[in-house]
């Protein structure tokens, strides 16, 4: 042990220097990891936006010794946080992408992964809490419970998982946790009580009273590394005892064996408390609340005391795999859940789930959770949906961006693979014969689209490189290719979540990109029927031309005004049966662009009435012709029209904000058609068109202190407004050289 701890030393001294010291190390975390059970927890820390989460964990990582110095998220020193490894998220103060860290307290292995708290990057905590046993749930401690933090608890209760609540920021002017823990109550549900409280707040916070121990805590030392134990100042002891009868109250509502000491007047020890915290903690019926300022360096230490007290070891936690046992009467596959041993005894075998992919230095890096069996380097996985054999070449631990080599990995742990080509969600097992896979993590669907392309053609290349790494890391970053409008849409959670990969490209490709509100697909149609009648004639040298058609153009019922019906109902022969096809290609050539503002035709029903043909000179190719030059002229005699896709919206938003969500619709030209309400939230519903909801994400999440969220789905298209139609023919006639500059002033005059 203590040669361990020697190295230990070594390491923190002279990690940037020696390749032959990062190796000892590296052996030495192995001999740490491979504890018992109970000596791991799968931490993550989540949180709103600004309320600290990425300083809780510098400051974690400084004392339980894995950093030799603190920095600060938005440092003098242009260093950045350890856990901010990218640029970008140095430069913004934001954390980005979820980073994974593991450190040594009292003898435990603690895993962490620091989450991002924009909404625009909830897919990294979604898929950080689906592989995590236990959270710290970061509050500002003068927000207080924020948007966000209502997402992130949200995400806790689907993966059911226990959490500490830690109110940040006790040194800010107007810092308040009482109120925060009136929030918790009132906003997310919570059955929570303080475990601690403050001595003094704002500039006067010195330190802490322990509710369960009875006593102050004080944080001592340059970097408050050191810790004196004290009695509750004398101005304190009567609100102490108070909020001790509260936490002892609260706790016997949650905890039988607890409520029947209390119902029995029975002496409540130290001990009963923590125990009973503990037993509630694991089943998520009571989340204990721990106060401190991470900028300030005070209550961290404790918070990792109570990480290994209350929080679960991946053995308390039930994990369930499904099982395929084969197919039911109607032919679907039937599933059975299985409980995985997390033993790590390494008999059992092996199960993992890849959470995260990520772009290495030497490839591909996959984040993985083992949940059963161990995993050597050199042995043969299974990947269980393409059930593709690989063999594991090189084992690591990740510390931010930094890598450590281990020989072998076992229930429990957070690990990384290099050159495993998977999705994120794939399970991986060294027995296929098993059947099983774990679930999935959930992905919310993407809102927000923009045309992207890149700002120089020669970087073509890199941009599909980049474009390819960037939708397999993320699957909430969507790629397509419009056809209609011959642009590339991306689309995601929000216009920062695209920004960011628009920079990530420039920096990391070096192809700048040019992102951009993506055109709508209008669609042209007649209002009135028209009649055509259309001679193609050609007899200048060579083989003649000759076909007429004779029909009309006619639009099809609002039900079915996106699709195009072409009808043959000629009689005889004037038109004969094999030229009939050459008809209907030329009508649908025509339909991929229309003549009022290029857009394509929809809505229309072409009947072929009748036509003439000559026994030479016509021939499929001549038809063709006819055809193109029938829908010209309609083109000239008919009344067209444009039409506007409509998309059904659903907003989802506090009470509070009910007039401002109809006011906003009501300006973008929606029909609200429906209204919900349930505790205090509402759900409105409405049609809207899609070329008004551009930049709908932002306005609505600043109007509702970001609470407000909304989904949309085409619904139908409508004949669009007139000043809109006005609007899109003349820039059309622009971009086509029918009209000049000069015409467009003198139409606005």
């Amino acid at each position: 042990m203590a040669i361990i701890n020697l190295l230990r030393a070594l390491k923190l001294q002279h990690v940037k220097s020696s390749t032959l010291l990062k190796r000892s190390w590296s052996s030495s975390v192995q001999l740490a990891d491979h504890k018992d059970l109970s000596r791991i927890r799968n931490i993550g820390i989540s949180a709103h936006i600004d309320s600290g989460k990425t300083t809780l964990t510098e400051r974690i990582l400084f004392y339980t010794g894995k950093i030799e110095a603190m920095h600060e998220v938005k440092g003098k020193d242009n260093v950045g946080a350890t856990m901010d490894s990218m640029e970008l998220e140095r430069q913004r103060g934001i954390t980005i992408q979820s980073a994974a860290t593991y450190s040594l307290w009292k003898d435990h292995n603690i895993n962490i992964i620091d989450t991002p708290g924009h909404v625009d990057f909830t897919v990294e905590v979604e898929r950080a809490l689906r592989v995590l046993d236990g959270a710290i749930l970061v509050l500002c401690a003068v927000g207080g419970v924020q948007s966000q933090s209502l997402t992130v608890n949200r995400q806790m209760k689907r993966y059911n998982v226990p959490c500490i609540a830690f109110i940040n920021k006790l040194d800010r002017m107007g810092a308040n946790p009482y109120r925060v823990l009136s929030q918790m109550r009132a906003k997310l549900n919570h059955h929570a009580a303080l475990i601690q409280l403050p001595i003094g707040l704002e500039s006067d916070c010195e330190g802490l009273v322990d509710l369960i121990a009875e006593r102050a805590v004080y944080f001592e030392g340059d970097y408050g590394e050191e810790l004196r134990y004290d009695e509750i100042p004398q101005k304190m002891r009567a609100e102490s005892s108070e909020r001790r009868s509260e936490l002892i109250e609260h706790l016997s509502n949650a905890d039988e064996l607890l409520g029947e000491l209390y119902l029995e007047e029975k002496e409540i020890t130290e001990s009963h408390i923590r125990a009973a915290i503990r037993r509630t903690c694991l089943t998520r019926t009571f989340t204990p609340v721990m106060l401190g300022t991470a900028l300030k360096n005070k209550g961290v230490q404790p918070l990792l005391d109570a990480v290994l007290e209350f929080l679960p070891n991946p053995g308390e936690v039930t994990n369930f795999a499904y099982k395929q046992t084969g197919a039911d009467e109607e032919g679907n596959q039937e599933d059975n859940k299985v409980v995985l041993n997390p033993e790590r005894s390494g008999q059992n075998p092996f199960v993992a789930l890849a959470f995260k992919l990520e772009a290495g230095r030497f490839g591909q890096l996959t984040y993985m959770r083992c949940y059963q069996g161990m995993l050597k380097k050199g042995d043969y996985i299974f990947n269980v949906r393409t059930q593709r054999r690989v063999r594991i070449a090189r084992l690591v631990r990740m510390h931010s961006n930094q890598m450590e080599d281990v020989s072998e990995v076992y229930a429990g742990d957070i690990f990384a693979l290099f050159g495993i080509d998977c999705a994120s969600g794939d399970t991986f097992v060294t027995d296929l014969k098993g059947n099983i896979s774990l679930e999935s993590i959930f992905v919310a669907e993407p809102v927000v689209s923009m045309a992207i392309k890149p700002a120089n053609n020669k970087d073509r290349d890199n941009f599909s490189k980049a474009i390819a790494r960037f939708t397999k890391e993320d699957p909430t970053f969507r790629f397509e290719y419009d056809s209609d409008n011959k642009e590339t849409i991306v689309s995601g959670m929000g216009e920062l979540h695209l920004e960011i990969y628009g920079q990530r490209m420039e920096r990391e490709y070096g192809c700048p990109v040019i992102l951009g509100k993506p055109k709508v697909a209008f669609r042209e149609t007649l209002v009135n029927p028209c009649e055509f009648e259309y001679l193609h004639k050609k007899q200048s040298g060579g083989q003649g031309q000759f076909a007429k058609v004779i029909g009309i153009l006619e639009p099809l019922p609002a039900h079915k005004n996106t699709t195009l019906e072409f009808i043959d109902e000629t009689v005889g022969t004037n038109v004969p049966k094999p030229y009939i096809p050459g008809i209907r290609k030329g009508f649908l050539s025509m339909a991929e662009k229309g003549n009022l503002a290029g857009q394509k035709l929809a809505g229309l029903k072409y009947r072929l009435i009748d036509g003439a043909h000559h026994s030479v000179d016509s021939s499929e190719l001549a038809f063709f012709l006819a055809s193109q030059g029938a829908i010209k002229e309609t083109f000239e005699k008919g009344h067209w029209q444009l039409l506007e896709p409509i998309m059904c919206v659903e907003v989802n938003a506090p009470d509070e904000f009910q007039g401002t969500v109809m006011a906003q619709l009501n300006k973008r030209h929606g029909i609200i058609t429906g209204v919900d309400g349930i505790d205090g939230w509402f759900t409105l519903y409405a049609e809207v068109p899609l070329n008004d909801m551009f930049g709908y994400a932002g306005e609505l999440r600043s109007s509702t202190q970001g609470k407000g969220e909304f989904t949309m789905e085409y619904s139908r298209y409508v004949p669009c407004l007139p000043e809109v139609q006005e609007k899109l023919v003349m820039e059309y006639q622009r971009a086509t050289g029918q009209i000049t500059e000069k015409d467009v002033k003198k139409s606005r005059n």
